[in-house]
């Protein structure tokens, strides 16, 4: 997938404008979070969220040893654990097995791993017949647009737009009725099923004192993907690593809470090593492909490090403002919402996504619900701190001179009471020729806040001195 996240602007005009996508927007985050907040009283919201942060906390501390651990227990399971570099180093191992063992067509779980390597793009252009399974990972795979969100992929499209999408692609007839949609997708799709010999699924979450992986759905279709075909590869980034099962199955019970707001998805798969002689169904043969893709990096800084705690469950969108003011699309390459604003940047450079980590209020709603302690608002922080340095390893681009002096004086400002009284002073003389009806129409520095709105004109008197005069009237 190709990144547009240098078209933030030009893309959140453009999503900002479609009223229907608004719409959605102002309903589906409140719902979620009423679900989110259903499902947790059963749980205990303080004490299992804090445990949580813990997990992983401990978790990308302990994170080399884990790895290690993991691998040989995988091994030992009958797994083949291989280690990637990077996406192309990915993509080139699984396409070289896929024709190794003569593999024709892939069927594919949720993997927003697998979208960060392109890895289904990888394996088409080799080609590889490879079809998302997901429903809404398969319908933006047909509409060849990025996922809209972390968890609902194609939320955003209404009936209408999957209906004709269908109707040109797979053939199927037009229809209003959601069911019969799915219904649709179903039947094209267990053909596949039938006769894929290879599956890729990506991993919720790794465990290393077993060598097992945990796989979370709600449709089934991961299950077809890794009991039928005689291959399965299970794409992982090095952070998905957790110490215990006991530790798993309690990020479990987060991330379906958080995720769907749900207690527990539909299904729930914990994979050990391939197919044994006595089981059933299953792959011969399973690899576990263990990614890095710049996350070693990020490991190495202590205040980034936060970000590997991260359990993709999407819930930090569904509190953002930002998210639900432009959208999924507008951050333009794989991750969305605040965990995008953080990722894209850092995977990508910060000179390629600078807009993102600007486009926040630093609330700290993110925070306060993330199941996984990740300190979104201070890495938030740290990005715009590395941008001013010029940092070389993230690939910052250094502001203007001017930019970086006015931030100067404003920090200076604000740490000094007297220049902080000075400034005021001089704010409510230099922007008075600039004021309307009561409305500051421009202030230097503030140009990209001034394009979209108009800010009050400075108080004629500060709070300070209507306070002293209140005391001497008395």
């Amino acid at each position: 997938m190709k990144p547009r996240t240098e078209s933030f602007e030009e893309l959140a005009r453009e999503n900002m404008s479609n009223e229907m996508q608004r719409a959605m927007l102002n309903l589906f985050p409140p719902i979620l979070k009423q679900l989110r907040d259903a499902c947790f009283e059963s749980l205990g919201e303080e004490v299992a969220l804090e445990k949580g942060r813990k997990i992983r906390e401990e978790a990308v501390r302990n994170l080399p040893a884990l790895l290690e651990l993991f691998e040989d227990r995988a091994t030992a399971a009958g797994a083949k654990v291989v280690w990637a570099r990077d996406g192309e180093e990915a993509n080139d191992f699984i396409v070289s097995l896929a024709r190794e063992k003569g593999c024709r067509l892939c069927v594919k779980g949720k993997s927003m791993v697998s979208e960060e390597i392109s890895l289904r793009e990888a394996l088409v252009e080799s080609g590889i017949e490879t079809y998302e399974t997901d429903l809404g990972e398969f319908i933006i795979q047909l509409d060849e647009r990025p996922p809209f969100h972390i968890v609902g992929p194609a939320i955003n499209m209404t009936t209408k737009e999957v209906s004709d999408l269908f109707h040109d692609k797979i053939g199927s007839p037009e229809t209003d009725n959601p069911t019969e949609l799915g219904g649709y997708a179903r039947q094209f799709l267990r053909d596949k099923f039938r006769n894929a010999d290879l599956g890729i699924t990506g991993v919720n979450c790794a465990v290393a004192e077993t060598g097992s992986i945990f796989l979370v759905e709600n449709e089934g279709n991961i299950r077809y993907s890794t009991s039928g075909p005689k291959v399965h590869v299970a794409l992982m980034g090095i952070e998905k690593v957790v110490a215990t099962f006991t530790d798993a199955v309690h990020m479990l019970k987060l991330l379906t809470r958080s995720c769907t707001g749900q207690v527990i998805s539909k299904y729930v798969s914990v994979i050990t090593g391939p197919r044994k002689r006595e089981e059933n169904d299953g792959p011969e043969e399973l690899y576990i492909v263990i990614l890095d893709n710049g996350r070693t990096r990020i490991y190495a800084d202590d205040m980034l490090r936060s970000s590997l705690q991260c359990i993709k469950c999407g819930l930090c969108s569904g509190v953002c403002p930002i998210y639900a003011t432009v959208g999924g699309y507008t951050y333009g390459w794989v991750y969305s919402g605040p965990i995008g604003a953080v990722l894209n940047p850092l995977l990508l450079g910060l000179d390629k996504a600078r807009d993102l980590y600007h486009a926040t209020t630093l609330c700290g709603a993110c925070n306060r619900y993330c199941p996984a302690g990740v300190d979104l608002r201070g890495i938030l922080l740290d990005l715009r701190a590395k941008e001013m340095a010029g940092d070389k390893t993230f690939r910052a681009k250094r502001p203007s001179l001017f930019h970086r002096l006015f931030i100067r004086f404003w920090s200076w400002a604000l740490l000094s009471k007297f220049l902080y009284k000075m400034g005021s002073i001089a704010a409510r003389v230099l922007t008075a020729p600039f004021v309307r009806e009561g409305k500051l129409l421009w202030m230097p520095g503030f140009s990209g806040w001034m394009k979209t709105r108009d800010l009050p004109q400075f108080a004629p008197k500060t709070f300070h001195r209507l306070f002293s005069q209140m005391d001497e009237q008395r």
